[in-house]
């Protein structure tokens, strides 16, 4: 660390200026004022408008959100933890650029000190860090709007240097790095990210301990793991307010394991095998590494690279235009993970020329990363790690596991370059592996450019399912042409990139051999790197995130203009009643969420019963209602029929439904409201019985109950029908009242969703049990008489999280300045 921080100063500045320019040139919309479009972030503001909405008005956090899907907490969507200090840390590390300029910055940075640590020569690591951060996922994502994940991506790296530190004996700085980069890695709110870091670090930790015991050493391994213990602990106690809520609702969310039992095989204790499992890296996909447009790049029409219809029958160019230009396993994709042809042949090269356990600890990594991403293409393998490998269920989209190949290629392949570097005549030595680390590479993709059909299918698995059956229909002629020039225009674009890949990994090679002959030195070797690196990647980066992908300040700042329907809607100033948008796709859309309380919205990780109540009863409900509407020809007497039969909208509370937002919205008149009284109770034992007998029993004067909650309902008992009125008198997202009356007791069901982990009942002030009905929503005994009956959300785990938070994350940021006040007493000791 003391190279870090002190003796090589100079070059950390270097460094972070060359970066910061990097930045704002790739960036360079930005310096115009003008703001990234994020398709996720247009979503999140649709998501976290009443929460944003709540804050602005009352200085507070809004811990629940009725906003999406009938109601879930906001932890996972704009909560704000304010005693967290670590947030500071992270606003000085970006020192003041734009999003998303900071997040290629902190690619760069946390690569950078990464490289450092491990000692490679400054001007290398200045090139490592460029060709990290150029990776195209990792510019793709930013593109996307998935800014959590690119936050935790970038602070990997530096998670790894102080685990380095540590068990290289510099138990000081490793502790304190560690901690601290940590605390950042957590702080960023991707679990699914720091837990592939994982991978890396266990691999390691692996590593070390059996060289411990080879080499005797394995004191110091115990000493640095309790650091590193001690370290984890900290960094998650700074983190402890997230980590604690989004444990408490991953049980609850579709990550948790479901009360239904539907398909044993395809179910696990977190998410179904199959959703894991959906978006899987294809075994000829993982060539992108190398070359990116090995499968198409991205989904996108064909159209839109011309140059691959010049050798297209012209009858034929309009109709292959239209075709989809990506043509691997995934349902659809922004792009490739490429992470340079460049990069590649040095990390094979360095394979040869490498000695020492990190070469191991890389590869094995990469190797594990590589077979993980094939998912449902390497079944036996995933299903090994879905069904005994802990947490690895809870998270979905395999592909994404390539960042640790993203993580460990590059720190292998500059370990190569600095070997190169500090002993040139090491390629005349290994002329023999230098020459087959080019055979790999380049001479692959010669193959590949001469006969592509030898190595590569041109249609996708879904087209050739689809097409293959039409050549033997009376049409089949037509079709085997049109397949012939698809399969010639996705050859051109295959082929370009290949021979481009081809040539940067020829340059590379040249370069390496001209340094070791003793033609240039050693600077103008990492300063050429590093230049191959930005035409290699940054140009790819560059065709997922550049100018296009940018708009004025002005048109992002509301990206959901106010449309006739929702004006209309808005005109009801009632508590009581929810929005369903079949303008746009329920429930992948928060354009209703941005001004109204939605059935639908946009979130990666529903509360699990609610996503089962959208499979089994509000998905039919909508295709019910659609149809229905559809054959009405504006007849308001059969769209009334049609809500009457649409019991689980109706008991959410389904008021108004967009069907055209440039016309006044259809109402419902059938909505049951913010809460009902029913006359008896129908109990069901399990899961699957409380699911079915929403579409059995008339759920406006039944309320169904699992049998587990009869000590809630108490002593109970049923009237012939109710007495009473219950309705909503105040709203806000945390807390709910409602004025009840009857002469006798009542049970009240509420059109708000059943969360267990901070929601409290109250009666004229005094707490009582609730429970849940009608699979998702809440339920109350109420006494006979006139009360005031109040829903609080005061979760435990927010309330508590702030302090521990506060006194932790005070401690890291006291540790790096203890740090720092060791070593600048060390360097005053060393020149006295």
């Amino acid at each position: 660390m003391r190279n870090l921080s002190f003796r090589n100063g100079i070059p950390v500045v270097t460094g972070l200026i060359i970066f910061a320019i990097i930045t704002l040139i790739f960036l360079n919309p930005l310096l115009e004022g003008k703001k990234l479009k994020q398709s996720d972030i247009i979503n999140y503001k649709g998501m976290s408008k009443e929460i944003s909405d709540y804050r602005d008005a009352t200085g507070k956090e809004a811990l629940w959100t009725d906003a999406m899907f009938g109601g879930m907490p906001a932890y996972q969507i704009s909560v704000k933890y304010k005693t967290n200090l670590i947030q500071y840390v992270d606003k000085v590390l970006s020192l003041g650029l734009p999003h998303p300029a900071n997040l290629l910055f902190f690619y760069f940075i946390g690569f950078f000190v990464l490289l450092l640590v491990l000692k490679v020569d400054k001007w290398l690591s200045i090139a490592g860090a460029i060709a990290f951060a150029f990776s195209s996922y990792f510019l793709i994502i930013i593109e996307a709007g998935h800014n959590t994940k690119a936050h935790a991506i970038a602070y990997m790296a530096p998670v790894l240097a102080g685990v380095i530190l540590a068990y290289r004996g510099k138990y000081l700085w490793g502790f304190i790095l560690t901690t601290l980069a940590m605390s950042l890695e957590i702080y960023s709110n991707h679990p699914q990210i720091t837990y592939y870091l994982g991978f890396i670090l266990v691999i390691y930790a692996i590593y070390e301990f059996i060289i411990s015991i080879r080499d005797k050493f394995v004191p110091r391994f115990f000493k640095a793991s309790v650091l590193l213990v001690g370290a984890l602990i900290i960094s998650i106690l700074a983190n402890i307010g997230p980590l604690w809520t989004t444990y408490e609702y991953g049980k609850e969310s579709t990550r948790g394991k479901s009360d239904l039992v539907v398909d044993q095989n395809n179910q696990t204790s977190g998410l179904d095998k199959d959703y894991i499992t959906q978006w899987s890296y294809g075994i000829g996909e993982t060539f992108s590494l190398i070359t990116p447009n090995i499968k198409g790049g991205s989904s996108g029409y064909i159209g839109n690279n011309p140059d691959a219809l010049e050798n297209v029958n012209p009858q034929l160019k309009q109709v292959v235009s239209q075709q989809n230009a990506y043509w691997g396993d995934q349902p659809f994709t922004s792009g490739p993970v490429y992470i340079g042809a460049a990069i590649v042949f040095l990390f094979i090269l360095g394979m040869f020329i490498l000695k020492g356990r990190m070469k191991w600890i890389l590869l094995t990594a990469t190797i594990l990363s590589i077979l993980l991403s094939w998912g449902k293409n390497f079944m036996g393998f995933s299903d090994f790690f879905i069904d005994h490998v802990p947490l690895y269920n809870k998270f979905r989209a395999v592909s994404m596991i390539l960042v640790i190949a993203e993580l460990c290629i590059p720190i292998l392949a500059i370990l190569a370059a600095q070997k190169i570097a500090e002993e040139p005549s090491i390629i005349k030595k290994k002329s023999n592996k230098f020459f087959i680390s080019l055979i790999i590479t380049a001479g692959l993709l010669l193959l590949f450019y001469i006969t592509p059909t030898t190595f590569f299918s041109f249609l996708s698995d879904a087209e050739s399912q689809q097409l293959m059956p039409l050549l033997k229909g009376q049409n089949g002629g037509s079709y085997r042409l049109l397949i012939a020039n698809l399969e010639d225009a996705r050859i051109s674009i295959f082929k370009s990139d290949v021979i481009r890949s081809f040539f940067f990994i020829i340059i590379t090679a040249a370069t390496v051999w001209v340094y070791s002959i003793g033609k240039i030195g050693r600077n103008y070797l990492a300063i050429i790197l590093g230049l191959i690196f930005i035409l290699d990647l940054g140009l790819v980066a560059h065709r997922y995130l550049n100018s296009k992908n940018f708009e004025s300040k002005y048109s992002n700042q509301n990206p959901y203009p106010l449309s006739k329907a929702s004006q209309d809607i808005l005109k009801d100033k009632g508590l009581d009643y929810r929005v369903l948008d079949l303008s746009a796709n329920t429930f992948n859309s928060s354009a209703a969420s941005y001004y109204h309380k939605s059935i639908g919205g946009y979130h990666g990780a529903k509360l699990q019963r609610y996503q089962e109540l959208i499979e089994y009863h509000i998905s039919p409900e909508i295709q019910s209602l659609q149809q229905a509407l559809s054959k009405s020809q504006g007849s308001l007497d059969s769209i009334n029929n049609a809500f009457r039969q649409l019991s689980v909208l109706d008991m959410l509370n389904t008021k108004y439904v967009i069907f055209n937002p440039n016309a006044s919205p259809i109402a419902n008149p059938y909505a049951y409201g913010a809460a009902w009284l029913v006359d008896d109770i129908y109990w069901v034992n399990t899961a699957n019985e409380e699911i079915d007998a929403l579409d059995k029993v008339n759920i406006k004067s039944n309320a169904v109950v699992h049998t587990d909650f009869k000590p809630a309902v108490g002593t109970y008992t049923s009237e012939n029908e109710p007495q009473g009125k219950i309705e909503m008198t105040s709203y806000s997202p945390n807390k709910l009242e409602y004025k009840f009356e009857s002469p006798a007791q009542e049970l009240a069901v509420f059109s708000e969703i059943y969360y267990p982990h901070g929601w409290n009942a109250f009666i004229d002030g005094q707490p009582v049990p609730y429970f849940r009905a009608n699979f998702v929503l809440r339920a109350l005994v109420v006494p006979a008489g006139k009360h005031t009956i109040t829903f609080e959300f005061k979760p435990n785990a927010y309330g508590t999280s702030k302090i521990i938070s506060l006194i932790f994350s005070a401690i890291t940021i006291l540790l790096l300045i203890y740090g720092i006040y060791v070593e600048i007493r060390r360097k005053r000791t060393i020149k006295e």
